[in-house]
């Protein structure tokens, strides 16, 4: 089973909402990204992958973690970054790392929202981290780690947005 994606109006969901846009780039781990599809499924987000992305879109443990949810989930596949961002335009972009100072929680986030994150092993790309300086953000975490699980970090901010925002079901 090839996983769907589904070109589109990057500002807007199927019913006219302004889209949360989350954003991965090069992720690893069949298993957190079938997580993060199935978060965005059900909180409406579009998700991004990309590439290289380091599985197969069908490799089946893509497909067991995202359950049967995959034909929900709003994703788009590109080749690198900068091409993504130039083409969702308008939302702000918020970058998640553990080597940020200011916390996800000090942000007002807004319709068209851009939340990105980085793979696994290696994290945000450093020309990314540059050009967007002062968009780094991060979850607290005690120094006995280096960092959260991948599909963690993007529940929490995910869900900080509709704490903010409310949910509009």
């Amino acid at each position: 089973m090839k996983i769907p994606t589904i070109p589109a109006d990057f500002s807007t969901v199927g019913d006219g909402a302004p889209t949360l846009h989350i954003v991965l780039i090069a992720p690893e781990i069949p298993p957190n990204t079938g997580n993060i599809a199935r978060l965005c499924a059900g909180t409406q987000c579009w998700l991004h992958l990309v590439e290289p992305i380091g599985f197969e879109l069908d490799d089946k443990h893509l497909r067991r973690a995202g359950l049967d949810y995959w034909p929900a989930v709003r994703l788009s596949v590109h080749k690198d970054a900068a091409s993504l961002l130039a083409e969702i335009g308008g939302g702000r972009v918020h970058l998640f790392t553990a080597r940020a100072e200011r916390l996800y929680s000090e942000v007002r986030y807004a319709a068209g929202d851009v939340l990105v994150f980085g793979s696994e092993s290696s994290g945000l790309p450093k020309d990314l981290l540059e050009a967007y300086r002062d968009r780094r953000l991060k979850l607290p975490t005690t120094d006995r780690i280096r960092s959260l699980n991948l599909s963690n970090t993007v529940a929490v901010a995910i869900y900080e947005v509709i704490r903010q925002r409310g949910w509009g079901g």
